[in-house]
C-alpha cells in the first residue's frame, strides 16, 4: 500500500513538474501537495475546515494543497497518507500556452470588441484593484437604452489566479456572440436583441498576473491584498457575504482558503456585489473555475438542499440538461465538501439568481490530466463543449422556471 501511495504521488508531482509550476509562498512557510484520507463529504468538510485547498476528490481520499501547519494538523489527526514539498524551478512561459491571455492581452481583446462593435458592446471598469488593475466588464445587447428592461445573464471567470482557462471561457463567449451576430446567425441575433448579457472575464486580475510573473507558474490562488500580518492574499470565493465564515474557509491568513477579515473585505468581491446589485434584471449566473468537470449549484455552505422545492428543481433540472452537452458531473456543491462565502451561494441566497459554478476540464482523475495548467490545446475544445450550456442559461434568463413547465417561480425561496 505504501509503495502504491508513493508511486501515485510521484506521478502527481512529476506532472506538476512538467507543468512548470513554481510554489508561491506568502511567508517562509513550506507548501505541500498532500494525500489525505477522506471517505465522504463529512470527512472532506473536516479537512476543508483546516484551511487546505482541496483540488482532487476521490472515493476514499483527497489531494489538497496547504502549508506546513496544516500538514502537522493532518498528521496529528492520522489523516495524512503522504506529502511532497517539491520546490520547482521556474521555466519560461511555454510557447504552447501563448494562446492564453495575460492581463494586457485580455484588455486589448475586450477593447477591440467594444471599439469595433459600439452598437453591441459596452466596456466598463467596475473597480480598480489594489495593484491598479481595472476590473473590466462587457455588456452586450442591441439596444442599450432599454437594456435594463431585458432579461439578463452574467458570466465570470478568474476568481482564482491559477485558473487561467476560466478566464478564456467568458472572453470567448463575448467574441462568439458578436461574430455570430455579424454572421446573421438567427439564434444569436435573437438572443443579443432580447437579452442583456454581462461578461467579466477575470475577477482577480492582480492574482492572475502574479501567477505568471517572471514567466513562471506559481500555483497562486488568492488575490494580492496585503494582510495585517504581512502575508498576502484572500480567497475571493470565500469572501462573499452570505453565510460567510460558516465552514470550509479559514481565518488563517496563510491558508489557501483564507476568507478575509470580514465579508466583502476585498475590492474584487465588492465590485461583483455592486455590479450585480446595479443590474437587478440578472436572473442567471455562471462562474467558471477549474478543474474537475463539474456543474455545481447551491448550497455550498451546508449539506441541506435549497429549501424552496421549485428553486431546487430548477437548479437540478438545468444542471442535468447542461451536463448532456459538456459531459460534466452535476450536483450540489456541498456534496464535495462544505465551502462558505462563495459567489453562487451569495447570488442565489441574497438575490435568488439561478447560479452555477462550472469546474472546467480536465477530469477529476487527477494524475497527469493537466490540472490548472492544461496547455493551450484544451482551450477551443473546452469552449466548444460549453457553448450550449452558456447559451441555454441565456435563453432561459427570461424565466428560468420555464424548465419545469410550471410558469414563474417565487421571487424569494
Amino acid at each position: 500500500m505504501k509503495k502504491n501511495t508513493m508511486l501515485l504521488l510521484s506521478i502527481l508531482f512529476s506532472f506538476f513538474t512538467l507543468s512548470s509550476v513554481q510554489q508561491a509562498k506568502s511567508t517562509d512557510h513550506n507548501y505541500y501537495w498532500m494525500k489525505i484520507t477522506a471517505h465522504d463529504k463529512f470527512e472532506r468538510s473536516v479537512i476543508a475546515n483546516l484551511g487546505v485547498a482541496i483540488e482532487i476528490v476521490k472515493d476514499d481520499y483527497v489531494i489538497a494543497y496547504g502549508n506546513d501547519r496544516e500538514l502537522e494538523k493532518l498528521k496529528s489527526m492520522g489523516k495524512l497518507v503522504a506529502a511532497s514539498n517539491l520546490a520547482l524551478e521556474p521555466l519560461d512561459f511555454p510557447t504552447s500556452d501563448a494562446a492564453y491571455h495575460n492581463y494586457t492581452e485580455l484588455v486589448e481583446a475586450m477593447q477591440t470588441l467594444a471599439k469595433q462593435n459600439p452598437d453591441l458592446v459596452q466596456m466598463t471598469s467596475i473597480a480598480k484593484t489594489i495593484e491598479g488593475h481595472d476590473m473590466w466588464a462587457l455588456r452586450i445587447t442591441s439596444d442599450f437604452a432599454h437594456a435594463d428592461q431585458k432579461p439578463a445573464a452574467i458570466y465570470m471567470g478568474g476568481h482564482h489566479a491559477r485558473e487561467h482557462l476560466s478566464v478564456e471561457m467568458p472572453l470567448m463567449l463575448a467574441q462568439y456572440l458578436i461574430a455570430q451576430y455579424r454572421a446573421n446567425n438567427p439564434r444569436i441575433v435573437g438572443l443579443v436583441n432580447s437579452r442583456d448579457i454581462h461578461i467579466i472575464p477575470t475577477v482577480n486580475p492582480d492574482g492572475m498576473e502574479y501567477d505568471i510573473k517572471d514567466t513562471s507558474y506559481k500555483m497562486w490562488r488568492k488575490n494580492r491584498a496585503r494582510n495585517s500580518d504581512g502575508t498576502y492574499g484572500v480567497d475571493l470565493n470565500r469572501n462573499y457575504g452570505f453565510q460567510w465564515g460558516t465552514g470550509g474557509s479559514s481565518t488563517d491568513t496563510e491558508s489557501e482558503v483564507y476568507m478575509g477579515p470580514k465579508a466583502f473585505s476585498e475590492v474584487e468581491s465588492t465590485a461583483i456585489k455592486n455590479y450585480i446589485e446595479a443590474h437587478v434584471n440578472i436572473t442567471t449566473l455562471l462562474s467558471f473555475h477549474s478543474f474537475s468537470k463539474l456543474i455545481l449549484y447551491p448550497w455550498g455552505h451546508k449539506y441541506d438542499g435549497i429549501e424552496n422545492e421549485k428553486a431546487k428543481a430548477v437548479h437540478e433540472t438545468m444542471a442535468k440538461k447542461m451536463a448532456t452537452w459538456n459531459d460534466y458531473e452535476p450536483g450540489q456543491a456541498s456534496g464535495l465538501y462544505i465551502a462558505s462565502g462563495d459567489t453562487t451561494d451569495w447570488a442565489f441566497g441574497v438575490h435568488q439568481i439561478i447560479s452555477f459554478t462550472f469546474e472546467l476540464d480536465p477530469a477529476n482523475s487527477g494524475f497527469g490530466g493537466g490540472g490548472f495548467y492544461p496547455g493551450a490545446g484544451v482551450i477551443q475544445p473546452v469552449f466548444d463543449k460549453n457553448i450550449e450550456p452558456m447559451l441555454y442559461l441565456l435563453e432561459y434568463a427570461d424565466n428560468p422556471y420555464r424548465v419545469l413547465n410550471i410558469g414563474i417561480g417565487p421571487i424569494k425561496p
